[in-house]
C-alpha cells in the first residue's frame, strides 16, 4: 500500500530530525561548541546546566535533541526539537539546558541572521509589514514546521561538501530566511532589517548602551540623541527587549566584567572599574544579584566546572 501524502510528510520530517541529531553528534563528539560553516554553530551538553547569563546575537536557534529555556526579565522561553527560537536584537538572557544526559546529550544549532541578507530577502520576496514592528518583541518561540526543518538539514549536509557549500550555503540560508519570513516569526524577523517604525531607533539605542560601558550615560540624553521622548523611548525599548534600558545596561556591564575576569584574568575590582563601577561593594552586590554568587566565587566555580565560554550555550 502506498503512503498517503500526509504520512510521507510525517516520515520525511522524522527522518530529518534523526539526521540532524546524527550529523551534529558526528561533528561534535564531546561537550562544547564548533562553527563548521560561517555563521552556523553546533552545541553539545551531556548534562543539565545551571542558569548561565549571556548576550545573544540575532540568530535562529534549533534543538535537535534535549531542551533548553531562556529567561528575559520575567518571561520564559522553552524550546525543544518541536520548536525553534528567534532572537532579533542583541539581548542579555539567562538560560540553561533542561534536558540532557550522557546517553542522549543536548544537541542544538544556531544560525546567525545577517541584517543585510534578511533585508535582501524581504525586498526580493516583496514582504509587506502587517503591523508596526516596534510592537513586536525581539524574541519568541514557534513550532518548527517541516519545510523549515528540511532547509536546515540541507544546510547542515553541506558541511561534508566544502566546495558545494561555498556556492549552495548562501542559497539555502536565503531559503531559511524566506521560510522564517512567511511563518509565524515573519514580523519579528523584520526587527533585523526593518524599513520603518521605531525599531531602528531602538537598535541604535542598544548599540549605544553596549558601547562605552565605563562611561556614565543618562537615559534621557540617549532618548533625545535618537530623537524620541523619554517616555516613548522607555515604552518602546521595553516592548522590544522586555526589560528597561537601565536593566539592559546594567546586565551588559556585569556580563562584560565577567568576560574580563574569565578572559583577561582581572580581579573583581579592576573588572568592575573597567565597566564603570567605582564602588566595589556596589559592583559585588549587583554581580551577586545577577549571577547568584559574588564575583570571586563565581569565577572559581566556572573555571572548575566549565570549559566553555558563557555565550557557547545556545
Amino acid at each position: 500500500m502506498k503512503c498517503q501524502p500526509t504520512e510521507r510528510k510525517v516520515q520525511r520530517e522524522q527522518a530529518n530530525r534523526e539526521e540532524l541529531v546524527e550529523r551534529i553528534a558526528q561533528c561534535l563528539d564531546k561537550d562544547g561548541a564548533i562553527e563548521p560553516l560561517k555563521g552556523l554553530r553546533f552545541f553539545r551538553f551531556s548534562a543539565r546546566t545551571n542558569l548561565i547569563p549571556s548576550v545573544m546575537r540575532p540568530a535562529l536557534c534549533i534543538v535537535a535533541q534535549g531542551s533548553k529555556e531562556f529567561f528575559l526579565g520575567n518571561e520564559r522561553y522553552l524550546y525543544d526539537p518541536e520548536h525553534y527560537l528567534i532572537v532579533t536584537v542583541d539581548l542579555p538572557l539567562v538560560g540553561h539546558v533542561t534536558e540532557a544526559s550522557h546517553e542522549r546529550p543536548y544537541l542544538s544549532l544556531s544560525l546567525e541572521l545577517d541584517p543585510v541578507l534578511v533585508g535582501s530577502v524581504m525586498i526580493e520576496a516583496g514582504y509587506k509589514l502587517s503591523s508596526d514592528p516596534a510592537q513586536v518583541k525581539a524574541i519568541n518561540v514557534s513550532r518548527l514546521d517541516s519545510e523549515l526543518l528540511d532547509a536546515v538539514v540541507r544546510l547542515v549536509r553541506l558541511i561534508d561538501h566544502p566546495a558545494e557549500a561555498r556556492v549552495l550555503a548562501p542559497l539555502v540560508t536565503r531559503e531559511i530566511i524566506y521560510r522564517l519570513l512567511i511563518g509565524e516569526q515573519g514580523e519579528r524577523l523584520c526587527h533585523i532589517a526593518v524599513l520603518s517604525g521605531y525599531t531602528p531607533l531602538i537598535v541604535q539605542a542598544i548599540e549605544r548602551l553596549r558601547g562605552d560601558l565605563d562611561q556614565p550615560l543618562r537615559i534621557d540624553a540617549l532618548a533625545r540623541e535618537i530623537g524620541m521622548s523619554v517616555s516613548g523611548f522607555y515604552r518602546q525599548f521595553k516592548v522590544v527587549t522586555s526589560i528597561s534600558p537601565l536593566q539592559f545596561r546594567k546586565q551588559m556591564r556585569l556580563q562584560q566584567a565577567r568576560r574580563l575576569m574569565l578572559g583577561e584574568g582581572l580581579d573583581a575590582a579592576s573588572a568592575g572599574y573597567r565597566v564603570g563601577y567605582h564602588n566595589p561593594s556596589h559592583f559585588n552586590r549587583d554581580y551577586k544579584n545577577l549571577f547568584g554568587v559574588p564575583p570571586i566565587r563565581d569565577i572559581e566555580r566556572w573555571r572548575d566546572t566549565n570549559g566553555q565560554n558563557a555565550n557557547d550555550s545556545r
